[in-house]
């Protein structure tokens, strides 16, 4: 609980941080006067000030946004002499990088944390496939498990490497969402060429990026040795002499050839409500066994599923990607780019009813994952910071008048008419824009509590 809330509060205070010292840096090079740089709401739990400075620095007691306060005499009178410094009397190009600076900030932040990443290297699964779920669009198409992915490309688009099992994951979550089929080389055989097979994924409506989406798909996780780890005390696996390290290979009727598939196959036991009792032969110590097993029975969201209370396969193969200087910060720009389309499309197709708005996430789950990832290691926390720092740069370019890009949207007006917005407009635009606003952030809220209290 104690890492989540430190993991929680570094992220937001980084991250807003960063924000707000784009807007600070630009408005500064514009040569306007800034009166405060505040991390934090309420009331200041530090504030310094160096000196021949015009700023105060404040951090503020609760971390949940932040501001840069600029002369403006919109705000409060400015003294004659201080006119030229005011925000409001800068031209329209100074203006408009002001605002737009901010969400550059974490866009630019975001693409520093995936390259850093990208060069310390992080341990990942192999791309090599498990058995795809059955009637699934993998096992459709050809994929039988065992498979190692070499390369991956969204419809016509050339191939790229995949490196890792996540990488494969990401190209096939993009093409779910975007409804475009996905293009898969398979490493060939001895004396064989590449395989290439193709994955209709258009097929899928896809309005969520949840496990269920990638059940539709078929490919769950990587390929596994399908041996049994812990045990839970008085589960179904413990019940009928099963042990840690038994190797299974046959359930009934069915040999099996990797965890995927075993873990498959005990949920599908379960699918009418009763699990028959099942005869399982294993390999223990060198030994062959038959084992009788009747999994338990429990409900999920999707249904009734088997369990039997153990550990289902071994750590998958394991790789580890990294990338050199040039091309790490290169892949980072690419993952920034391909992140920020993504999270633009969901939110559009969010608009439009395309997608489920079960897809937005507030603070409860930004704090839960932030400590998950924090607890996994710095690499893993990084890239969490990136992907919110993503999110909170595309978020701020939106058109709400109450966020950054609302503002943007009066400065294009002002550029195309050569006059700014009225009071008036300005006033019915911002009051609609917090309804928005605060109807987002309650839908956000509750998808928090329906996914870690549900």
């Amino acid at each position: 609980m104690l890492l989540t809330i430190v993991a929680f509060i570094v992220a937001l205070g980084l991250l807003i941080a960063v924000h707000e010292y784009g807007h600070y840096r630009v408005a500064v090079a514009c040569g306007v006067k800034v009166l405060r740089f505040s991390v934090g709401f309420g009331k200041p739990i530090l504030r310094w000030q160096r000196k021949g400075s015009p700023t105060e620095f404040v951090i503020g007691a609760f971390p949940l946004g932040g501001f840069v306060r600029m002369l403006d005499e919109r705000e409060a009178p400015v003294a004659p002499e201080e006119r030229h410094l005011a925000f409001n009397t800068q031209p329209l190009r100074a203006r408009a990088a002001i605002v737009a600076a901010g969400p550059v900030a974490n866009l630019l932040l975001a693409v520093l944390l995936y390259a850093a990443v990208n060069w310390s290297g992080v341990e990942e699964p192999k791309a090599l496939l498990a058995s795809p779920v059955a009637d699934s669009i993998a096992q459709q198409a050809g994929l039988r498990g065992g498979e190692l992915v070499v390369g991956a490309a969204l419809g016509e688009q050339d191939f790229e490497p995949v490196r890792s099992f996540e990488d494969l994951r990401w190209t096939l979550t993009r093409g779910a969402l975007d409804g475009d089929s996905v293009r898969l080389q398979l490493q060939p055989e001895r004396g064989q060429t590449l395989r290439e097979l193709v994955l209709p994924l258009e097929k899928i409506e896809a309005r969520e990026a949840d496990a269920q989406l990638f059940r539709k798909i078929g490919i769950v996780s990587p390929w596994t040795r399908p041996v049994l780890g812990e045990l839970m005390a008085g589960g179904a696996a413990e019940r009928a002499g099963l042990h840690p390290g038994d190797l299974v290979q046959r359930v009934g009727a069915s040999e099996v050839v990797d965890g995927g598939q075993l873990r498959e196959l005990i949920r599908a036991s379960g699918h009418s409500g009763q699990a028959p009792a099942q005869l399982w032969r294993i390999e223990r110590d060198g030994r062959p066994l038959e084992l009788t097993v009747q999994p338990d029975v429990v409900q999920e969201a999707s249904g009734s599923v088997g369990r039997i209370g153990a550990y289902v396969g071994a750590m998958p193969e394991m790789v580890n990607v990294r990338y050199g200087p040039v091309e790490g910060l290169w892949k980072g720009g690419e993952r920034t780019w391909e992140v920020s389309v993504l999270t633009l499309r969901m939110m559009g197709r969010m608009v439009i009813g395309e997608a489920s708005i079960k897809n937005l996430s507030g603070p409860l789950t930004i704090a839960d994952y932030a400590g998950r990832s924090a607890a996994m290691g710095l690499t893993q926390y990084l890239a969490f910071l990136a992907l919110i720092s993503v999110s909170l740069g595309v978020l701020n370019l939106l058109p709400l008048p109450v966020l950054d890009g609302g503002h943007l949207m009066y400065y294009l007006w002002e550029g195309l008419t050569g006059r700014s917005v009225s009071d008036a407009w300005m006033e019915r635009l911002q009051r609609g824009g917090v309804v928005v606003l605060l109807l987002m952030m309650s839908i956000a809220l509750f998808n928090d509590l329906t996914r870690l209290f549900g």
